[in-house]
């Protein structure tokens, strides 16, 4: 009996996950209002009435799809084993990992109805925010004031400089996929743009001082 129990709460995990992906993809391509709950059930199959069941309705389905990329950003957003790592390792290994989100087809499609269903959703999308980006900000900013305390680096605002380093990675090149003008970045080109992010984040720009003569 536990057997079969467990079996079918498997199934029903696997199908909730299959649901959920499939209406994804269909709200990012249409956009909110575009889509039908007809328009999920013709990809997906089953019925109005199970959908109905699980999710109550189209804004229902909606935010448990918001609610489940964030915890999935959530997810690989942790820096752990820090041990025996240096600042500018920890800070390499959290970029790509950041990138990685940003570019990925679920993440963007997120940013890009959030900006248009903000006054819709305005909770759901400060949920999100704080989930996914402001996590990663505060989670950074943890590593930056250990780094501190140990005399690595001299910052007046960890929180500040954690918000600057994912800022630096999301950047101008996430705009231009957000906006069609470009491909997301290859594996190669995404490991020189962290690299360059963390160099800039790690040494700056200025000049040391001049040598005297």
């Amino acid at each position: 009996m536990q057997v079969s129990e467990t079996a079918n709460e498997g199934r029903l995990k696997v199908r909730r996950e299959e649901l959920l992906s499939a209406a994804a993809t269909i709200f990012f391509e249409q956009g909110y209002a575009a889509t039908r709950i007809d328009d999920i059930i013709e990809r997906t199959g089953g019925s109005k009435r199970n959908i109905y069941s699980e999710f109550g309705n189209k804004e229902g389905l909606f935010a448990a799809i918001i609610s489940e990329q964030a915890s999935r950003a959530l997810s690989a957003l942790t820096i752990d084993n820090v041990a025996g790592q240096s600042l500018e390792e920890i800070l390499l290994d959290f970029g790509h990992r950041l990138i990685d989100i940003y570019m990925s087809p679920a993440l963007l499609g997120v940013y890009r109805i959030a900006i248009t269903e903000f006054a819709r959703f305005p909770e759901l999308v400060r949920r999100f925010y704080a989930l996914g980006p402001g996590r990663a900000a505060a989670t950074l900013a943890d590593v930056l004031e250990a780094a501190k305390a140990r005399g690595d680096i001299r910052v007046d605002d960890c929180i500040m400089a954690g918000d600057h380093f994912v800022g630096m990675i999301r950047g101008n090149m996430h705009l231009h996929v957000m906006l069609g003008l470009r491909e997301p970045p290859d594996a190669r080109e995404r490991r020189q743009f962290v690299a360059s992010v963390v160099e800039l984040f790690l040494n700056g720009m200025r000049f040391g001082e001049p040598a005297r003569t």
